[in-house]
Protein backbone atom coordinates (compact mmCIF):
# COMPACT_ATOMS: atom_id res chain seq x y z
CA UNK A 1 0.00 0.00 0.00
CA UNK A 2 1.53 3.39 -1.14
CA UNK A 3 0.17 6.18 0.85
CA UNK A 4 0.99 10.12 1.17
CA UNK A 5 0.26 12.04 4.43
CA UNK A 6 0.03 15.78 4.35
CA UNK A 7 0.29 17.99 7.11
CA UNK A 8 0.96 21.79 7.23
CA UNK A 9 3.92 21.85 9.86
CA UNK A 10 6.00 19.32 12.21
CA UNK A 11 7.88 22.28 13.10
CA UNK A 12 6.60 22.54 16.53
CA UNK A 13 7.06 19.68 18.78
CA UNK A 14 4.09 20.88 21.41
CA UNK A 15 1.71 21.22 18.77
CA UNK A 16 -0.81 17.89 18.56
CA UNK A 17 -0.28 17.07 14.68
CA UNK A 18 3.37 17.60 14.91
CA UNK A 19 3.69 14.73 16.63
CA UNK A 20 0.60 12.66 15.89
CA UNK A 21 1.19 12.75 12.04
CA UNK A 22 4.34 11.32 12.51
CA UNK A 23 4.08 8.79 14.53
CA UNK A 24 1.12 7.51 12.79
CA UNK A 25 3.20 7.60 9.71
CA UNK A 26 5.75 5.37 11.68
CA UNK A 27 3.24 3.20 12.68
CA UNK A 28 2.31 2.62 9.53
CA UNK A 29 5.83 2.23 7.53
CA UNK A 30 6.05 -0.29 10.07
CA UNK A 31 2.97 -2.58 9.29
CA UNK A 32 4.13 -2.23 6.03
CA UNK A 33 2.93 0.95 4.10
CA UNK A 34 5.25 3.02 1.64
CA UNK A 35 4.36 6.20 3.47
CA UNK A 36 5.34 9.71 2.12
CA UNK A 37 4.80 12.49 4.33
CA UNK A 38 4.77 16.33 2.84
CA UNK A 39 4.86 19.15 4.85
CA UNK A 40 5.94 23.18 4.72
CA UNK A 41 9.78 23.68 5.34
CA UNK A 42 11.15 23.91 7.85
CA UNK A 43 11.17 20.36 9.29
CA UNK A 44 12.94 19.16 12.46
CA UNK A 45 16.07 16.40 11.99
CA UNK A 46 14.14 13.23 11.67
CA UNK A 47 15.47 9.78 11.40
CA UNK A 48 12.16 8.03 9.84
CA UNK A 49 11.33 4.85 8.36
CA UNK A 50 9.29 6.91 5.85
CA UNK A 51 10.05 9.52 3.36
CA UNK A 52 10.10 13.17 4.36
CA UNK A 53 9.09 15.69 2.11
CA UNK A 54 9.76 19.51 2.99
CA UNK A 55 8.64 22.45 0.46
CA UNK A 56 9.16 25.94 0.71
CA UNK A 57 6.34 28.03 1.04
CA UNK A 58 5.70 31.46 -0.43
CA UNK A 59 6.63 34.75 1.41
CA UNK A 60 3.38 35.85 0.55
CA UNK A 61 0.17 35.55 2.96
CA UNK A 62 2.66 32.95 5.12
CA UNK A 63 -0.11 31.85 7.17
CA UNK A 64 -2.01 30.63 4.45
CA UNK A 65 1.04 28.03 3.58
CA UNK A 66 0.86 28.86 -0.51
CA UNK A 67 3.48 26.39 -1.64
CA UNK A 68 4.10 25.66 -5.25
CA UNK A 69 6.62 23.36 -4.80
CA UNK A 70 4.11 21.16 -2.68
CA UNK A 71 1.20 21.36 -5.06
CA UNK A 72 3.14 20.34 -8.18
CA UNK A 73 4.61 17.27 -5.62
CA UNK A 74 1.54 16.70 -4.81
CA UNK A 75 -0.27 16.53 -8.02
CA UNK A 76 2.78 14.55 -9.29
CA UNK A 77 2.63 11.78 -6.60
CA UNK A 78 -1.37 11.48 -6.63
CA UNK A 79 -1.39 8.82 -9.35
CA UNK A 80 1.18 6.92 -7.81
CA UNK A 81 -0.28 6.33 -4.33
CA UNK A 82 -3.59 4.53 -3.13
CA UNK A 83 -4.49 6.72 -0.13
CA UNK A 84 -4.03 10.61 0.62
CA UNK A 85 -4.59 11.87 4.14
CA UNK A 86 -4.68 15.52 4.66
CA UNK A 87 -4.37 16.39 8.81
CA UNK A 88 -6.25 19.64 9.21
CA UNK A 89 -8.13 22.47 7.38
CA UNK A 90 -7.73 26.17 6.66
CA UNK A 91 -4.33 26.32 4.99
CA UNK A 92 -3.46 25.80 1.29
CA UNK A 93 -1.77 22.25 1.97
CA UNK A 94 -4.99 20.73 3.22
CA UNK A 95 -6.40 22.15 -0.47
CA UNK A 96 -3.59 20.45 -2.25
CA UNK A 97 -4.57 17.22 -0.75
CA UNK A 98 -7.76 17.19 -2.65
CA UNK A 99 -6.52 19.07 -5.85
CA UNK A 100 -3.90 15.85 -6.28
CA UNK A 101 -6.77 13.34 -5.63
CA UNK A 102 -9.20 14.30 -8.61
CA UNK A 103 -9.25 12.08 -11.47
CA UNK A 104 -6.66 9.67 -9.67
CA UNK A 105 -7.60 5.93 -8.41
CA UNK A 106 -6.71 7.39 -5.13
CA UNK A 107 -9.14 7.92 -2.15
CA UNK A 108 -8.61 10.59 -0.49
CA UNK A 109 -9.25 10.97 3.46
CA UNK A 110 -9.66 14.13 5.87
CA UNK A 111 -8.89 14.62 9.53
CA UNK A 112 -9.96 17.86 10.25
CA UNK A 113 -7.84 17.70 13.63
CA UNK A 114 -10.38 19.78 15.73
CA UNK A 115 -10.58 22.61 13.02
CA UNK A 116 -14.13 21.87 12.73
CA UNK A 117 -14.94 22.69 16.11
CA UNK A 118 -17.94 25.69 16.91
CA UNK A 119 -15.07 27.19 19.26
CA UNK A 120 -12.48 26.86 16.26
CA UNK A 121 -14.61 28.05 13.64
CA UNK A 122 -15.67 30.77 15.66
CA UNK A 123 -11.82 32.30 15.21
CA UNK A 124 -11.25 34.32 12.15
CA UNK A 125 -14.72 33.58 10.84
CA UNK A 126 -13.92 35.81 7.69
CA UNK A 127 -10.90 33.82 6.39
CA UNK A 128 -12.56 30.76 7.12
CA UNK A 129 -15.64 31.63 5.24
CA UNK A 130 -13.69 32.90 2.56
CA UNK A 131 -10.78 29.69 2.28
CA UNK A 132 -14.03 27.81 2.25
CA UNK A 133 -15.98 29.45 -0.62
CA UNK A 134 -12.01 29.41 -2.52
CA UNK A 135 -11.46 25.46 -2.45
CA UNK A 136 -11.70 24.00 1.14
CA UNK A 137 -15.36 23.32 0.95
CA UNK A 138 -15.07 21.41 -2.12
CA UNK A 139 -11.59 19.76 -0.37
CA UNK A 140 -13.63 18.23 2.18
CA UNK A 141 -16.58 17.08 0.13
CA UNK A 142 -14.50 15.63 -1.85
CA UNK A 143 -13.58 12.87 0.57
CA UNK A 144 -13.78 9.33 0.66
CA UNK A 145 -13.15 9.27 4.31
CA UNK A 146 -13.14 11.01 7.31
CA UNK A 147 -11.27 10.86 10.52
CA UNK A 148 -12.03 11.79 13.90
CA UNK A 149 -9.91 11.28 17.07
CA UNK A 150 -13.39 10.96 19.35
CA UNK A 151 -16.89 11.20 19.38
CA UNK A 152 -17.02 14.98 19.60
CA UNK A 153 -14.90 15.82 16.51
CA UNK A 154 -17.30 13.27 14.68
CA UNK A 155 -20.16 15.37 15.64
CA UNK A 156 -18.39 18.45 14.92
CA UNK A 157 -18.03 16.60 10.75
CA UNK A 158 -21.92 16.10 11.20
CA UNK A 159 -22.66 19.08 12.24
CA UNK A 160 -20.52 20.80 9.14
CA UNK A 161 -22.49 18.26 7.03
CA UNK A 162 -20.32 16.29 5.68
CA UNK A 163 -21.90 12.95 4.80
CA UNK A 164 -18.66 10.55 4.11
CA UNK A 165 -17.94 7.55 6.62
CA UNK A 166 -16.28 8.62 9.56
CA UNK A 167 -13.04 6.35 11.14
CA UNK A 168 -13.26 7.05 14.80
CA UNK A 169 -9.71 6.32 16.27
CA UNK A 170 -8.04 8.09 18.92
CA UNK A 171 -4.30 9.81 18.46
CA UNK A 172 -2.19 7.16 20.39
CA UNK A 173 0.85 7.55 23.49
CA UNK A 174 3.73 6.65 24.34
CA UNK A 175 3.38 5.09 27.60
CA UNK A 176 6.73 4.81 29.69
CA UNK A 177 8.05 1.79 30.90
CA UNK A 178 8.51 2.98 34.18
CA UNK A 179 7.44 6.19 35.86
CA UNK A 180 9.49 6.99 39.09
CA UNK A 181 7.87 10.23 40.43
CA UNK A 182 10.40 12.98 41.92
CA UNK A 183 8.85 14.18 45.18
CA UNK A 184 11.30 16.91 46.33
CA UNK A 185 9.97 19.95 46.69
CA UNK A 186 6.28 21.04 46.33
CA UNK A 187 3.69 19.00 45.04
CA UNK A 188 2.40 20.16 42.36
CA UNK A 189 -0.40 21.20 39.40
CA UNK A 190 0.65 20.88 36.11
CA UNK A 191 -0.70 22.88 32.79
CA UNK A 192 1.21 21.82 30.15
CA UNK A 193 0.19 23.00 26.08
CA UNK A 194 0.28 26.10 24.07
CA UNK A 195 -0.25 29.62 25.90
CA UNK A 196 -3.29 30.07 23.64
CA UNK A 197 -6.67 31.33 24.39
CA UNK A 198 -8.35 28.18 23.40
CA UNK A 199 -6.38 26.72 26.56
CA UNK A 200 -8.61 28.19 29.34
CA UNK A 201 -5.66 29.43 31.34
CA UNK A 202 -7.49 32.65 32.63
CA UNK A 203 -9.90 30.43 33.76
CA UNK A 204 -7.61 27.90 35.40
CA UNK A 205 -5.41 31.60 36.99
CA UNK A 206 -8.79 32.82 38.27
CA UNK A 207 -9.55 29.64 39.89
CA UNK A 208 -6.35 29.47 41.47
CA UNK A 209 -5.99 32.52 42.82
CA UNK A 210 -9.59 31.16 45.39
CA UNK A 211 -7.19 28.16 46.11
CA UNK A 212 -3.76 29.66 46.84
CA UNK A 213 -4.02 30.54 50.57
CA UNK A 214 -5.80 27.39 51.77
CA UNK A 215 -3.10 24.83 49.82
CA UNK A 216 0.04 25.91 50.54
CA UNK A 217 2.07 23.02 49.81
CA UNK A 218 0.66 22.93 46.06
CA UNK A 219 2.16 25.54 43.58
CA UNK A 220 0.92 26.02 39.74
CA UNK A 221 3.06 25.74 36.82
CA UNK A 222 2.08 26.75 33.60
CA UNK A 223 4.38 25.12 30.88
CA UNK A 224 4.51 26.41 27.13
CA UNK A 225 5.26 28.50 24.11
CA UNK A 226 3.29 31.64 23.53
CA UNK A 227 0.97 32.07 21.11
CA UNK A 228 -0.53 35.49 19.59
CA UNK A 229 1.34 37.37 22.70
CA UNK A 230 -0.93 35.73 24.98
CA UNK A 231 1.77 34.53 27.41
CA UNK A 232 2.09 38.15 28.57
CA UNK A 233 -1.51 38.86 29.18
CA UNK A 234 -1.83 35.58 31.63
CA UNK A 235 1.07 36.94 33.26
CA UNK A 236 0.09 40.42 34.15
CA UNK A 237 -3.58 38.48 35.22
CA UNK A 238 -1.44 36.60 37.36
CA UNK A 239 0.31 39.75 38.88
CA UNK A 240 -3.29 41.44 39.05
CA UNK A 241 -4.34 38.59 41.09
CA UNK A 242 -1.63 38.54 43.31
CA UNK A 243 -0.61 35.13 42.75
CA UNK A 244 2.98 33.89 44.37
CA UNK A 245 3.38 30.07 43.72
CA UNK A 246 2.37 30.25 39.75
CA UNK A 247 5.85 30.25 37.23
CA UNK A 248 5.39 30.47 33.60
CA UNK A 249 9.07 28.32 32.62
CA UNK A 250 8.41 28.42 28.76
CA UNK A 251 8.15 25.54 26.21
CA UNK A 252 10.21 22.30 27.06
CA UNK A 253 10.91 19.26 24.93
CA UNK A 254 12.07 15.36 25.17
CA UNK A 255 13.80 14.82 28.63
CA UNK A 256 12.55 18.63 29.56
CA UNK A 257 8.68 18.02 29.28
CA UNK A 258 9.55 14.45 30.87
CA UNK A 259 10.77 15.89 34.05
CA UNK A 260 8.10 18.13 34.44
CA UNK A 261 5.94 15.27 34.31
CA UNK A 262 7.75 13.50 36.21
CA UNK A 263 7.94 16.37 39.30
CA UNK A 264 3.92 16.96 38.65
CA UNK A 265 1.13 15.59 40.83
CA UNK A 266 -1.72 16.55 38.95
CA UNK A 267 -2.76 17.83 35.14
CA UNK A 268 -5.34 20.53 34.64
CA UNK A 269 -6.35 21.11 31.03
CA UNK A 270 -9.60 23.69 31.51
CA UNK A 271 -9.64 24.30 27.45
CA UNK A 272 -12.54 25.68 25.69
CA UNK A 273 -12.30 23.46 22.88
CA UNK A 274 -10.23 20.42 21.68
CA UNK A 275 -10.38 17.87 19.25
CA UNK A 276 -8.27 15.15 21.74
CA UNK A 277 -6.44 16.79 23.91
CA UNK A 278 -2.72 14.59 23.43
CA UNK A 279 -0.99 16.44 26.80
CA UNK A 280 -3.99 14.67 29.03
CA UNK A 281 -2.44 11.17 27.29
CA UNK A 282 0.80 12.01 27.80
CA UNK A 283 0.19 13.12 31.48
CA UNK A 284 -2.19 9.71 32.27
CA UNK A 285 0.70 7.70 30.66
CA UNK A 286 2.82 9.39 33.12
CA UNK A 287 0.58 7.99 35.59
CA UNK A 288 -1.04 11.84 36.76
CA UNK A 289 -4.52 11.83 37.44
CA UNK A 290 -6.34 14.94 34.87
CA UNK A 291 -9.05 17.52 35.87
CA UNK A 292 -10.27 18.19 32.03
CA UNK A 293 -12.89 20.38 31.24
CA UNK A 294 -16.05 19.10 28.82
CA UNK A 295 -14.35 21.16 25.72
CA UNK A 296 -11.82 18.59 25.45
CA UNK A 297 -13.34 14.67 24.98
CA UNK A 298 -12.10 12.71 27.90
CA UNK A 299 -15.40 11.40 29.32
CA UNK A 300 -12.96 8.29 29.94
CA UNK A 301 -10.96 9.85 32.66
CA UNK A 302 -14.22 9.33 35.14
CA UNK A 303 -14.79 5.78 34.13
CA UNK A 304 -11.90 5.10 34.18
CA UNK A 305 -11.33 6.32 37.76
CA UNK A 306 -8.10 8.07 36.73
CA UNK A 307 -9.59 11.96 37.13
CA UNK A 308 -12.29 14.33 36.81
CA UNK A 309 -14.29 15.76 33.40
CA UNK A 310 -15.99 18.71 34.19
CA UNK A 311 -17.78 21.87 32.97
CA UNK A 312 -15.81 24.85 31.61
CA UNK A 313 -16.00 27.92 34.37
CA UNK A 314 -14.37 28.95 37.26
CA UNK A 315 -16.58 27.54 40.17
CA UNK A 316 -16.45 24.08 38.57
CA UNK A 317 -12.86 24.16 38.83
CA UNK A 318 -12.72 25.26 42.40
CA UNK A 319 -14.93 22.94 43.41
CA UNK A 320 -13.15 20.24 41.57
CA UNK A 321 -9.61 21.58 42.62
CA UNK A 322 -10.70 21.71 46.26
CA UNK A 323 -11.69 17.80 45.88
CA UNK A 324 -8.54 16.65 44.14
CA UNK A 325 -5.74 18.94 46.39
CA UNK A 326 -7.47 17.48 49.41
CA UNK A 327 -6.45 13.89 48.44
CA UNK A 328 -4.29 12.03 50.07
CA UNK A 329 -0.39 11.05 47.85
CA UNK A 330 -1.61 7.31 47.95
CA UNK A 331 -4.97 8.28 46.44
CA UNK A 332 -3.44 10.41 43.88
CA UNK A 333 -0.99 7.74 42.94
CA UNK A 334 -3.93 5.00 42.81
CA UNK A 335 -5.88 7.50 40.36
CA UNK A 336 -2.43 8.09 38.05
CA UNK A 337 -1.88 4.13 37.77
CA UNK A 338 -5.29 3.26 36.45
CA UNK A 339 -4.83 6.27 34.00
CA UNK A 340 -1.79 4.54 33.08
CA UNK A 341 -3.27 0.90 32.52
CA UNK A 342 -6.10 2.84 30.29
CA UNK A 343 -3.54 4.29 28.34
CA UNK A 344 -2.23 0.87 27.49
CA UNK A 345 -4.85 -0.88 26.93
CA UNK A 346 -6.71 2.19 24.46
CA UNK A 347 -3.72 4.28 22.81
CA UNK A 348 -0.93 2.19 22.74
CA UNK A 349 0.77 3.20 18.99
CA UNK A 350 0.51 0.02 17.35
CA UNK A 351 -3.45 -0.46 18.27
CA UNK A 352 -3.66 3.06 16.42
CA UNK A 353 -1.38 2.24 13.50
CA UNK A 354 -3.31 -1.10 12.57
CA UNK A 355 -6.87 0.67 13.38
CA UNK A 356 -6.16 3.16 10.10
CA UNK A 357 -3.98 0.79 8.03
CA UNK A 358 -6.84 -1.41 8.27
CA UNK A 359 -9.14 1.78 7.11
CA UNK A 360 -7.22 2.05 4.22
CA UNK A 361 -7.73 -1.16 3.32
CA UNK A 362 -11.35 -1.25 3.62
CA UNK A 363 -11.59 2.39 1.59
CA UNK A 364 -9.48 0.09 -1.57
CA UNK A 365 -12.49 -2.64 -1.47
CA UNK A 366 -10.65 -4.93 1.36
CA UNK A 367 -13.53 -6.47 3.14
CA UNK A 368 -16.42 -5.32 5.18
CA UNK A 369 -16.61 -2.08 7.29
CA UNK A 370 -14.31 -1.99 11.02
CA UNK A 371 -16.40 -1.23 13.59
CA UNK A 372 -15.43 1.84 14.13
CA UNK A 373 -16.66 3.25 11.30
CA UNK A 374 -19.73 5.40 11.61
CA UNK A 375 -21.46 5.94 8.42
CA UNK A 376 -24.80 7.57 9.70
Amino acid sequence: MKVIEVVSSIAEEASGPAYSVPRLSTELARIGADVRLHVLAPVPAVDAIYRVHAHPRCPFLWRLGISRAMRQALRREGGEVNVIHNHGLWMMPNIYSAQASRGKPCCLVNSPRGTLSTWALGRSAWRKRLLWLLGQGRAVRDSQCFHATAESEYQDIRRARLRGPVAIIPNGIEVPAEVVRNESGPRRVLFLGRIHPVKGIDVLLNAWSQLETRFPEWELRIVGRDQQGYLARMQELTAALGLKRVSFPGPTYGEQKAEEYKKAHLFVLPTHSENFGMAVAEALAWGLPAIVTKGAPWAGLEENGCGWWIEQGVASLVDCLTSALALSPAQMCEKGQRGRLWMKQEFSWERVGRMMYETYSWLLGGGPSPPWIAVN
